[in-house]
């Protein structure tokens, strides 16, 4: 089945499941299956050698945590887990009324889903998402709280979303809030900077080549990265940096010094998640760039730490780690409390989070990365679609998806 024809289906199909939904007190539904499968790249599978040269998060070098070991430095698969050793996953949960639910969770959360979670959700109704989602944090607490156990925490609940939007033949932004614009700036993360700037893009975010390890030479060639993209998106785009926890304060501040002259947005994540204070710090001491990070943080306990520490002006949560759209929905109203604006993690690429960004005032854009160059032409045209990307004043947006429930087998189509 293409695009087109699910598109035109997908609301017929959903229908009998809204008519038998709307005669029982509750929903009507009952969980009766749950199983787990490997997920695809979030950046996409594609079936093309990139161009030489390209940009890639696992064949280039990028600053990381693990940057002052040599053996390790080159590249993140050095130190990642083997490929299909500790993966992404998507839970799939079944209805007694045929009704099926998809959410994607983070790295080897799979394991607490099929040895913990599902006998907790076997039977259950799946419109009780508040009470489900509260019954798997609890439940894990002893354990977890952060890392795998939200993991999969995530994945269960986005199919829980997945359900009720079907059940109820809605689109999941629409269950949430609606529309709070009428489509979603996006800017693109990855350095292949000129294909990105032809596409249309006017927000840029380099990935960080180096950090402290690489000394002085390392720091001029993260300005030339920047200088670079600076130079092509003109004075009027926007440059941002994910520097993915690998520097430290003072690096941060020298840095920060540096760059100064290319009008940096934000400067990302640069330290480890954990440290708060440090975020705290920074914030007071540059004046430069706004202090963002979020991507690796937990749970809406774990952002009321950055909040008490006054430690980032831009939160940054991921759907898929941090508990899910119900967990990310609280850290939205959280941050909204205090004006503080949430752009999730790789937000363009995951139906929920585009969901979140379409529903919520206080999220102004949404990231996305494009297919490497040097594919075929429908690969980008595919993309576009599946994105449902157009063009305006400040470059790319994109629209949620326009489906009953939060759109992954439309996003599943997208074997690139």
């Amino acid at each position: 089945m293409n695009r087109r024809s699910f598109l035109k289906s997908a609301p017929a199909l959903a229908a009998p499941a809204a008519a038998q939904t709307a005669g029982f007190g509750k929903s009507g539904l009952k969980i009766t299956g749950i199983r787990t499968m490997p997920a695809k790249p979030r950046t996409g599978a594609y079936k093309y050698k990139p161009a030489p040269g390209s940009w890639s998060t696992q064949g280039v070098e990028v600053a990381n945590p693990m940057s002052i070991y040599p053996e390790y430095k080159a590249e993140r698969s050095l130190f990642n887990p083997d490929p299909g050793k500790l993966d992404d996953f998507v839970v799939e949960i079944t209805t007694d009324k045929g009704v099926k639910g998809y959410g994607p969770g983070g790295r080897g959360g799979d394991v607490i889903v099929n040895g913990h979670l599902v006998k907790l959700l076997m039977g259950k109704d799946p419109f009780d998402i508040e009470r489900l989602w509260d019954i798997m944090w609890r439940s894990t607490m002893s354990y977890g709280r952060k890392g795998v156990t939200m993991n999969a925490i995530s994945g269960c609940d986005i199919a829980l979303w997945d359900i009720v939007g079907k059940a109820l033949n809605m689109p999941v932004y629409r269950l949430i809030g609606g529309k709070t614009k009428d489509r979603i700036p996006c800017y693109c993360t990855g350095n292949d900077f000129e294909q990105h700037v032809e596409f249309g893009f006017k927000r840029l975010k380099c990935a960080i080549p180096h950090g402290p390890a690489d000394g002085i030479e390392g720091m001029r060639k993260n300005e030339a990265v920047v200088k670079r993209a600076r130079d092509l998106v003109g004075p009027d785009g926007d440059v941002m940096c994910d520097c993915w926890m690998a520097w430290t304060e003072r690096y941060t501040i020298e840095m920060a010094q540096m760059l100064e002259p290319y009008r940096v947005y934000w400067l990302e994540e640069v330290l480890p998640p954990h440290d708060y204070e440090g975020f705290g710090r920074l914030r007071k001491a540059i004046r430069s760039t706004r202090i963002v990070t979020g991507e690796h943080e937990y749970g809406r306990y774990g952002f009321r730490q950055l909040l008490e520490h006054d430690a980032a002006e831009i939160w940054q949560p991921d759907a898929q780690w941090t508990g899910g759209l119900t967990e990310l929905r609280r850290i939205g109203a959280l941050a909204a409390a205090y004006d503080i604006p949430v752009i999730p993690h790789a937000g363009g690429l995951s139906p929920e989070s585009v969901a979140f960004t379409a529903a919520t005032v206080n999220a102004p854009w949404c990231e996305l990365f494009l297919p490497p160059p040097g594919g075929p032409k429908d690969v980008y045209q595919r993309f576009e679609e599946m994105m449902r990307i157009t063009r305006g004043p400040e470059g790319i947006y994109m629209e949620p998806q326009d489906v009953p429930g939060i759109g992954w087998e439309v996003a599943s189509l997208a074997a690139l």
